[in-house]
């Protein structure tokens, strides 16, 4: 005689299925929002609250918006194309300079986004070692991701990585509620779209590109498409399952980065505090939680420092790869596909994991200020992606009707061109000045 499924019974496995539904619809976006959230996240988004209190919060919100619009047009792009493209090939495919462009920028940027990170490792590892010696530790930190990316203990080391990232979150997040944050003062900033008078060591008009540069500009956006393709997501049917991956780690993002503003205007402003180092930022979990804040917050900053060095280092090779292919087209008929098969591909990897010590030694420029620094170069690159962009995303030949932009999204990219080049032009006149 069958047994008949009890109620509970069907519940739990309704709910087990929901879990094991809702686990595969968090793929790349997860592994986007880890290597979004690096240090140019952190650094810029404390700085600006520390400084500027949230007058300048409409640049957080403009860029996020930004950010989630370009990504999932590029993710679209590379599902929907009716040529089987990737992002790369399809600016390619308009005109040989793209592929250039992309080959330097991402070569430029690979580089000198690892510089900071590994240089901010360096530093958060010789203060939680208590010795003296950022740059032994930075070196320590270059050689660990070049041993362990690609094999198979790194999947357990990044799970770990991973959960300090989770446990520093957390405490930013509960340490910005505690705080109390002033509502009415978040949505004045947001509305705002004003560049306040200068504070600190750092420009209003820097710290603004700096954040417009760190969220909607930068190149670790082209990182989405590739890692997708690594899931298997290569065709419309996963269109639905793309764009909702993106909403949740766009939604992480917003939870973040607020979180750190929050706490940057509420506690390190109040304070006198300018986040000059890594130091000063770890003060505001210090203030609240005592000795355990400061070692969850540098614990928390290795993490995610090396989480975000070995996800640049396995993603960005990709990215270089696949433009220096298309600028030499006889080695992909030669090495296929699959990118690591091209003996250029190690050589890139190299590149942007072993040259950015130099920025860590002695007398170069400050963490704080080399982040805010080349957060603020991705701006360079945004009018040519977004115009770029624009064009492919609207391509008849590529693109059914029901894939190309609407009129919203070509309205927004043609305000990421302009609001780059407005940008650029200040800073530019700023610095004659």
């Amino acid at each position: 005689m069958s047994s008949i499924p009890s109620v509970e019974g069907k519940t739990a496995v309704r709910s087990q299925n929901r879990l094991s539904k809702l686990i595969r619809l968090l793929g790349p976006g997860v592994i986007a929002v880890l290597s979004w959230l690096g240090a140019g996240d952190l650094i810029t988004s404390s700085v600006a609250g520390a400084n500027y209190g949230y007058a300048m919060m409409w640049v957080l919100a403009v860029s996020l918006l930004l950010r989630y619009l370009i990504v999932n047009i590029i993710a679209r792009f590379q599902l929907c194309n009716n040529q089987g493209m990737t992002i790369l090939q399809g600016y390619a495919q308009l005109h040989p300079v793209f592929a250039w462009f992309m080959l330097a920028y991402a070569l430029l940027m690979g580089h000198l986004m690892n510089a900071y990170m590994i240089k901010g490792a360096g530093e958060a590892l010789a203060m939680l070692l208590r010795i003296d010696h950022p740059l032994l530790c930075s070196m320590a930190v270059v050689l660990a991701v070049w041993m362990l990316v690609g094999r198979n203990i790194y999947t357990m080391i990044e799970g770990v990585m991973k959960l300090l990232l989770a446990v520093m979150t957390l405490a930013f997040l509960a340490l910005a509620v505690m705080s109390g944050p002033d509502v009415a003062g978040i949505v004045k900033g947001t509305i705002g779209f004003s560049i306040p008078a200068d504070e600190g060591v750092h420009g209003a008009l820097l710290v603004a590109v700096s954040v417009i540069g760190a969220v909607a500009g930068s190149v670790a956006n082209f990182v989405h498409p590739y890692v997708m393709r690594e899931k298997g997501w290569v065709g419309p049917q996963h269109k639905r399952i793309q764009r909702n991956d993106l909403l949740f780690a766009v939604f992480v993002g917003i939870v973040i980065n607020l979180a750190i503003w929050i706490v940057g205007a509420e506690i390190l402003r109040p304070n006198g505090i300018e986040v000059k180092t890594l130091g000063d930022l770890g003060k505001a979990l210090e203030l609240f939680f005592g000795p355990i804040g400061w070692y969850i917050f540098f614990v928390g900053v290795f993490a995610t420092l090396f989480a975000s060095i070995s996800g640049k280092t396995t993603a960005f090779p990709m990215l270089i790869t696949d433009a220096f292919q298309h600028v030499k087209p006889g080695r992909r008929e030669r090495y296929g596909k699959e990118f690591h098969n091209d003996p250029m591909h190690k050589w890139f990897m190299l590149f942007i994991l072993v040259t950015p010590l130099v920025w860590s030694i002695p007398g170069m420029p400050d963490f704080v200020t080399l982040t805010i620094g080349v957060s603020a170069l991705n701006i360079i690159g945004l009018p040519v992606i977004s115009l770029g962009l624009l064009i492919m995303s609207n391509q008849k030949s590529l693109l059914g009707k029901a894939y190309r932009n609407n009129w919203f999204e070509n309205i927004a990219l043609a305000f990421a061109t302009g609001l780059a080049l407005w940008v650029a032009f200040q800073l530019a006149v700023d610095l004659i000045a």
